[in-house]
């Protein structure tokens, strides 16, 4: 496997390109169903990262992972947990330490958000592609989950 920040041939080119107007113009999409709860996309960003997690994050964590300056993290936790959204409490072993974990509120939020999402996506499955084409994507999507993934630089 070629190391993500060397130069790709032209047909990968091609294909990147393709694949990048194809996201951006889907996420445009999907913001526009999002819920109107009045949680941003930095706040519903955390939140996510914070139901996938397998436990709870500090706020270092939560800040190298969703690459926000810590200035700006600390003001998203604070509204987020104002808001219920989230827990805070002492760390186990280091009582300075700070974690971070959501609450049942923030996964409803989460659940939400993504609903009228999901239904326009699987109506757009059903009245615009064919089941062949439907099976395309049903596989791409762990691909694009797992490209997504992809370090940004060398860690």
């Amino acid at each position: 496997m070629r190391d993500v920040l060397s130069v790709p041939d032209a047909s990968h080119r091609r294909t990147a390109e393709t694949l990048r107007r194809g996201v951006v113009h889907m996420a445009r999409q999907l913001r526009r169903l999002r819920a109107d709860h009045g949680v941003s996309h930095a706040k519903l960003s955390v939140l996510s990262r914070l139901h996938r997690a397998e436990g709870p994050l500090t706020a270092v964590a939560l800040a190298r992972l969703e690459r926000l300056q810590p200035q700006s993290l600390t003001r998203i936790l604070a509204e987020l947990h104002e808001r219920g959204l989230l827990t805070r409490r002492p760390g186990e072993t280091d009582r300075r330490e700070v974690l971070f974990e959501i609450t049942p509120a923030g996964r409803a939020l989460l659940i939400q958000d993504a609903k009228q999402q999901t239904i326009w996506l699987a109506a757009a499955l059903e009245a615009g592609f064919s089941e062949t084409e439907a099976s395309l994507l049903a596989l791409a999507a762990p691909l694009l989950e797992r490209l997504a993934a992809m370090p940004i630089a060398p860690d």
